[in-house]
């Protein structure tokens, strides 16, 4: 396959071409995990005010700055930590399991990373490419390193559920870049990213671009309110753009390699899974604090854990969390490129089964606990509301994995 491409980055991107070098070995998972697990009780303490005020959680970010985290799907060459996709799916959980739009957020940046990184490794590139592609993630990635960046990445405008569809923001050709015009909604880190990658057109091109909008250039404004049913704290408000100027070298990855990725390494539309996998591990926590009598500002005593009907409501709400961990990392782990139509079944099956399995878990964890638990100072109310839009992610969201499972099969 030869895709015609812009004449500052080669002639032609054409397959067959070598992968870049190999990495060094990144940190140790279980050690990244704990990471976050020390981090954990704090950021469930911040996320009450995140989610009451609408907020974005900057001391969230600041504590994951601190501790490499943004640099977390850097490879290790640039002074990252070098996680690969599996290893963020892990990390994003634990996020998710004391703040949900914490590790909502962290999703988008992270995305970044990997479209850039681990998948751009997979790809067919010329040398060309591959060369101008090096020269340009290696400046993206010291910012991050050496600057903290924050990358927010915007995709979708309401038109159509699809990655690769429903894009009318367009990009110029100019002296040096690129004007990029357009609106994309729910630009979550609203007012908190550096940097706006977004999906876009160059006329007369049969591909997208990425291409990465300096959140403090003219031409781009975040516009409407933002006072949502809840993952409050993602401040995903909509983002304007009006001949934004984009510099050549501010791509994410070399023309025709958006499309190429979504369609030979469709897995990273699964970043947003283990959000809810930890939120659903969230509800677990707070029930089974809730029943044993230790949760503070709750009731005290053990009566409630010795009642067998709660019994058998709190084994449901752990059978249904296995589940969704189970086939979330079976694809995850077994992720290749160019998936089988049998692979991708199984993958939008896992994210259709955590966001919906997310919000189950929420509503049998109000009947098993009782009224008392929904009060608002208590955390379960929050994340029953968090639960909720696990279902409207896109691109894969309930309604499109439903809608790809059910042709699956039944026309090859």
């Amino acid at each position: 396959m030869t895709v015609t491409v812009a004449p500052h980055e080669g002639q032609t991107a054409q397959t067959g071409q070598a992968a870049a070098p190999a990495r060094k070995a990144p940190a140790d998972r279980e050690a990244l995990v704990a990471q976050i697990r020390a981090l954990g009780p704090t950021f469930a303490e911040r996320a009450f005010t995140v989610d009451r005020e609408a907020v974005f959680p900057f001391a969230n970010y600041a504590d994951l700055r601190d501790a490499g985290f943004l640099a977390l799907c850097v490879p290790t060459e640039y002074g990252g930590l070098g996680a690969s996709y599996a290893d963020y799916m892990r990390v994003s959980e634990e996020i998710g399991r004391y703040c949900g739009a914490t590790a909502l957020t962290f999703n988008m940046h992270n995305a970044t990373m990997l479209w850039a990184g681990e998948v751009s490794d997979l790809l067919d590139m010329t040398p060309e490419q591959r060369e101008t592609h090096e020269r340009r993630r290696g400046a993206m990635f010291r910012s991050v390193v050496q600057d903290g960046t924050i990358h927010s990445q915007p995709f979708s405008e309401g038109l159509n559920p699809g990655a690769l569809a429903g894009v009318a923001t367009k990009a110029e050709v100019t002296e040096g870049g690129y004007l990029v015009t357009g609106r994309k909604i729910f630009a979550s880190l609203s007012g908190a990213a550096n940097r706006y990658n977004v999906t876009c057109q160059v006329p007369g091109e049969d591909f997208l671009r990425l291409l990465s909008v300096r959140a403090d250039g003219p031409g781009a404004e975040i516009v409407d309110d933002w006072d949502p049913l809840g993952m409050r704290g993602t401040v995903s408000r909509t983002l304007l753009l009006k001949e934004a100027f984009v510099p050549f070298d501010d791509e994410i990855m070399p023309g025709g390699m958006y499309d190429q990725a979504a369609n030979r390494y469709p897995y990273l539309f699964m970043s947003l899974a283990p959000s809810y996998l930890g939120l659903t591990r969230g509800i677990l926590d707070f029930t089974q604090s809730y029943l044993r009598g230790d949760l503070a500002g709750a009731a005290k005593g053990t009566a409630r854990r010795d009642n067998p009907i709660k019994q058998y409501g709190w084994a449901e709400m752990q059978i249904k969390y296995e589940q969704s961990r189970a086939m979330l990392y079976s694809a995850v782990d077994h992720a290749e490129l160019d998936p089988t139509e049998d692979q991708m079944v199984t993958a939008w099956a896992a994210v259709y089964t955590v966001m919906e399995n997310a919000n189950e878990v929420a509503r049998t964890a109000v009947r098993v606990c009782g009224g008392q638990s929904m009060l608002k100072h208590l955390p379960l109310e929050r994340m029953y509301r968090d639960s909720r839009l696990g279902a409207l992610m896109l691109p894969w969201s309930a309604e499109v994995a439903l809608e790809r499972i059910g042709k699956a099969r039944l026309y090859s």
